[in-house]
């Protein structure tokens, strides 16, 4: 049955903006989805579709009338361009669930910590990260919770490593990993295979953003998504090849050639453009500690052999191929 009283307004049908509504639908909401085209692809035809401008606060408060719940699941494609897209869209996300006196609920990433010496990233980590990209994600978060704390709007937020899983290809442990090796090709990373690195299955992920979403408590503050335990990437790969049954191969770049080959990639592909403040996170311990998320809502991280059961299932029917890649 579905819940005639609330509204669940999601911008973005990328991997996290689908995760969110299969939770969503699953535990009978109405959800109304935004995005640019107003295309429906893969999404139920119970779900309203709406075409909208997120950068457009007028718009948003249109296409977020009579929300109880909004999610920010959306961000620009071009991630060399974040500081002057994404104020802008998570402005006016704000503006469309503040004016209809809806919780704001938004996604975020874990790049405003920055190099933190490998130690357990909490969401109190102070936030150090340099650089556009990291610097841009840490100016946000400040403008949510400052919004949240002046009364403009209810918020909270979810912070995740990562991600794999279906809908997810572009990501560390995305495409780059997984169409390489059930292909039976090496797949080179940019990254030490063995040091500890936990990753966000992204069915726990649309699970988390709901579970805050829905819970008073939450508000005002961030929440680390929970994750199976921290496993190096070669162990990653080693449980991928039995779950597929394949011999995986990896090939990792030292630290110093992918520094070096960065600004010449980043000539021929856009998305590879300053990701040099990023580095660490391949060839560092990292590491989230989501210890706070457990002790209020309990611990609901998939064990990883189950999860990439399912991620290997999604790539093997091609899905991939035919799919939105944006979060």
């Amino acid at each position: 049955m579905v819940s005639a009283d609330e509204l669940h307004v999601v911008y973005g049908t990328g991997p996290v903006g689908t995760a969110v509504i299969t939770e969503l639908l699953a535990r009978g909401k109405r959800v109304r989805v935004v995005t640019r085209s107003g295309a429906r692809k893969h999404l139920p035809p119970q779900v309203e579709m709406v075409r909208g401008d997120a950068t457009d606060p007028a718009d948003a408060r249109r296409a977020c009338a009579d929300a109880t719940h909004v999610y920010n699941c959306a961000n620009p494609l071009d991630y060399h361009r974040w500081p002057e897209q994404f104020p802008p869209l998570q402005q006016g996300v704000l503006e469309g669930a503040a004016a209809n006196g809806a919780r704001l609920i938004v996604m975020e990433n874990l790049y405003m910590y920055g190099p933190h010496g490998g130690a357990p990233m909490r969401e109190t980590t102070p936030m150090h990260g340099r650089g556009p990209r990291s610097s841009t994600r840490a100016q946000m978060t400040e403008a949510l919770f400052a919004a949240h704390t002046a009364g403009r709007v209810q918020a909270t937020s979810v912070r995740a490593a990562d991600l794999f899983g279906p809908y997810v290809t572009e990501s560390l442990v995305g495409e780059r990993l997984f169409g390489p090796l059930l292909a039976g090709k090496p797949a080179q990373l940019f990254a030490n295979l063995d040091v500890p690195h936990s990753v966000s299955y992204i069915g726990d992920v649309g699970r988390a953003l709901v579970t805050v979403g829905a819970d008073e408590r939450a508000l005002g503050r961030a929440w680390h998504v929970p994750n199976a335990p921290a496993v190096t990437l070669r162990q990653f790969a080693q449980l991928l090849g039995e779950e597929a049954g394949i011999e995986p191969k990896l090939q990792a770049l030292p630290r110093p050639v992918t520094r070096a080959l960065l600004p010449i990639l980043g000539l021929f592909t856009p998305p590879l453009r300053g990701l040099e403040e990023n580095l660490y996170i391949g060839y560092e311990p990292y590491i989230v500690d989501h210890s706070a998320y457990a002790q209020l809502f309990g611990n609901h991280a998939s064990p990883l052999r189950a999860a990439l059961r399912t991620t290997v299932q999604w790539y093997r029917e091609g899905a991939a191929t035919a799919q939105p890649t944006a979060a």
